[in-house]
């Protein structure tokens, strides 16, 4: 058998669905809009229903709105007439999704939304369906040629596009930004790398702050019990004014004997790092590589003298963070 065949159709399907797409694209309108107001305003739920592949499309698209702060479900459209109606109420946005329009297991969930008052959007690609018709918003889909000629394909990739669409953005209509979502992405790689420096960074008793003016000899005590290899020293007004590490005590012994007679503010580096607390952790771990550190200050917004919190590479690596 000719391999080659199989990568002519494989080429010959994805030619198909780009061309659907780019028909989709041409026929964004004011609709739209709408429906991303719509969507991004709903005080209740957004449910999405489909039958078959569209039913398909309606369970990632409901996923993909709950991902970014929409929440959603997909209802069965076959269980709908048995009783899954009750899910829906007055206060949610129903979102069907038909290639035809006409299917008749959607038909009871259409006139059970328009008898009470539902607030409607179609994704159809015929205007003269019962879907399209009943629809408050008319999201119509370019009519596109399916693989081999039946197949739902070209169709299903352009549903799934405008449901993306319609995600990203409500998104940014309601300014839902990378800390929202990792609130609810806390699990995985991806909610490793939305980890902020405040999620893994050590407060209260942990840090382990000194008194500038602390003979070093008390100093070294705590700098032992901490375990962190690092010293943050303080002003009299609780203001950080710099940073002493193991490395520096080491280099200072080879030079000098008088170490434990010294005070904290003669030997630390002053005007230590110092990074927001709201910094994403993996932006921590850049500032660390660059300035060839292993542990940062932690700061609110603009009170920079401020330490609320330290967080150390051994932080950062246990979380997963590169």
């Amino acid at each position: 058998m000719n391999s080659k065949k199989f990568i002519s159709d494989a080429k010959d399907v994805i030619n198909l669905e780009i061309k659907a797409l780019q028909k989709l694209k041409q026929s964004i309108n004011h609709s739209f809009n709408k429906a991303v107001v719509q969507i991004a305003r709903c005080q209740s739920k957004v449910i999405l229903c489909g039958v078959g592949k569209s039913g398909i499309i309606a369970s990632k698209i409901a996923a993909t709105l709950s991902s970014v702060g929409t929440p959603s479900f997909n209802l069965s459209a076959s269980d709908s007439s048995h009783g899954d109606l009750g899910s829906i109420t007055k206060k949610d946005i129903l979102v069907i999704i038909s290639n035809s329009g006409q299917t008749n297991e959607l038909k009871n969930i259409i006139q059970f939304a328009n008898r009470n008052k539902i607030f409607l959007i179609g994704i159809v690609s015929k205007k003269d369906s019962i879907l399209y018709k009943a629809s408050d918003i008319k999201l119509l889909i370019p009519q596109v040629k399916e693989s081999g000629g039946i197949v739902p394909t070209s169709s299903t990739t352009a549903q799934l596009a405008l449901g993306d669409a319609l995600a990203i953005a409500s998104m940014k209509y309601k300014k839902f930004d990378k800390l929202d979502f990792k609130k609810i992405h806390p699990a995985g790689n991806l909610g490793a790398q939305l980890k902020t420096v405040e999620d893994i960074m050590l407060i209260g008793n942990k840090i382990p702050f000194v008194n500038e003016n602390l003979k070093m000899k008390k100093a070294l005590k705590i700098l032992s019990d901490k375990k962190l290899g690092v010293l943050v020293a303080q002003s009299n007004k609780k203001q950080t004014t710099g940073i002493i590490t193991d490395g520096q005590i080491r280099r200072f012994n080879l030079k000098n004997s008088n170490l434990h007679l010294m005070n904290v503010k003669s030997i630390m580096t002053k005007n230590p790092v110092s990074i927001e607390k709201d910094v994403l952790a993996a932006k921590a771990l850049s500032v660390m590589n660059t300035k060839k550190i292993t542990c940062l200050c932690v700061h609110d917004k603009k009170k920079k003298f401020k330490t609320i919190g330290i967080v150390h590479i051994h932080n950062i690596l246990q979380s997963n963070i590169s």
